[in-house]
């Protein structure tokens, strides 16, 4: 079969493959002549801070104008309510599934365990969370979900501002149940938000087609940074997140389909353009599009996709929220030698099916492994020695978040009669490009 060199996917890979070897090539160049990075290293990192930055820039409107949008489209759809309580229910049955399998191997290969007192180098979280602070952080301080930071370093401190992703989570669900209670009298509003989601998709898709080049600048930093000691001191942890993400991607997620009479083969084709853009971008938010695109051409009715796929975009993490921090807990408890009771599991399980929102569809999942940490009363220093390898860990978390967003929308609409089988099995997209427009 011929390679088409002007796919999407081909060309990711390609990127990929190039950043891999840009990363050794900066790692073998060595540092600077100050110790700081050589113009190699210093060349890839600032290209992917910039592809980063793109897609955080565009995060706060999309957030708000698919929540929003997602949430009126209720009006158009016969048993909204009886969606909605499905599409809920499933992403807690998945994320229970997913927490169980994250355990399960947790229990079994014990990854902290024999690891006190290696050479781990230890960082430190900017982003802690415990239960109070989850909770008073679903409060909207202003009602634009702003908030201010500041870092003091050697050069002096240095203040910025940012959105709150989890409060604009809980702003925009209220705006969108707002326009329902207002109905008509809303129509304008909502005609701008639609207007408003038009555009930032288009603006997104640009973004996104910057992805083979963003994929080769990201993982040559990774590669040049932190080279594979990091992965050998911590392989045994990273083998077991893959392997969980590996289960529920290949067995858990096939199973499912196949106990609601679909076959497995046709979702993965389709869904493959999100799965593999969640893998580089490492941003379930910032893949919405293509992914409610799949979604779509998967068969399921576009005024339930429009409503399922931009809510689970943000609160439906079975990676980030459910087989990381299980495993993560577990780790961290082995390496301080802290016994886990039975107890402690259920808490992981609850922690995880009941918290997830805090990861909120941004790159990474620290809030969510010290929510989970905290509620444990595990050493939130713990975090510290995962974050070197997040990067790596977080590409895959992400590609099986979105995975499990895709599934739950099709599974439902399944279930509820208005999923187009003849679109399931159509003929998949060989370049991916139409999940791009």
């Amino acid at each position: 079969m011929a390679i088409n060199y002007r796919s999407f996917g081909f060309q990711v890979l390609a990127g990929m493959v190039v950043g891999l070897l840009l990363g050794l090539v900066a790692r073998q160049i060595g540092a600077g002549p100050d110790g700081d990075l050589n113009w190699l290293a210093t060349a890839l990192k600032t290209v992917g801070s910039i592809f980063v930055s793109l897609l955080k820039a565009i995060v706060p409107p999309l957030v708000f104008a698919a929540i929003v949008a997602s949430i009126a489209n209720l009006r158009a759809l016969d048993n909204a309510a009886r969606l909605a309580g499905q599409t809920l229910l499933w992403f807690a049955i998945t994320a229970l599934i997913a927490v169980a399998i994250g355990i399960t191997i947790g229990v079994i290969v014990q990854p902290g365990t024999g690891l006190q007192g290696t050479a781990l180098a230890m960082g430190k979280s900017d982003s802690m969370g415990g239960w109070l602070d989850f909770l008073k952080g679903l409060v909207p301080g202003n009602s634009l979900a702003l908030s201010a930071g500041t870092k003091i370093s050697d050069g002096g401190a240095s203040t910025s501002i940012s959105f709150n992703i989890l409060q604009l989570l809980v702003i925009s669900i209220a705006v969108g149940l707002a326009t329902l209670k207002v109905g008509e009298k809303a129509d304008a509003f909502l005609g701008f938000v639609r207007s408003l989601l038009a555009v930032v998709r288009a603006i997104l898709g640009w973004v996104i087609r910057l992805t083979p080049i963003g994929s080769a600048a990201l993982i040559g930093t990774a590669i040049a940074t932190y080279g594979w000691s990091a992965l050998a001191q911590l392989g045994t942890f990273t083998a077991a997140i893959y392997l969980g993400l590996a289960l529920v991607l290949l067995v858990v997620y096939p199973l499912l389909l196949i106990a609601n009479g679909l076959k497995p083969g046709p979702f993965f084709a389709k869904a493959w353009p999100a799965i593999q853009l969640a893998f580089v971008s490492r941003s379930s938010v910032g893949t919405l599009p293509v992914t409610e695109a799949v979604t779509e051409r998967l068969g399921v009715d576009k005024g339930y996709a429009a409503f399922a796929i931009p809510l689970a975009s943000t609160t439906k993490m079975d990676g980030c929220a459910s087989i990381y921090p299980a495993l993560a807990a577990i780790f961290v408890a082995g390496f301080y030698g802290i016994p886990l009771h039975f107890i402690d599991y259920a808490l992981i399980v609850f922690v995880s099916v009941i918290g997830s929102a805090a990861t909120a569809g941004l790159t990474g999942a620290i809030v969510m492994l010290t929510l989970t940490l905290s509620t444990l009363g595990l050493p939130l220093e713990g975090v510290g020695l995962l974050l070197a390898i997040d990067p790596i860990l977080d590409m895959g978390r992400t590609a099986v978040n979105v995975a499990g967003q895709v599934l739950v929308g099709v599974i439902v609409a399944k279930r509820e009669g208005i999923l187009d089988e003849a679109a399931y099995y159509g003929a998949a997209d060989p370049t991916g490009e139409q999940a791009l427009t």
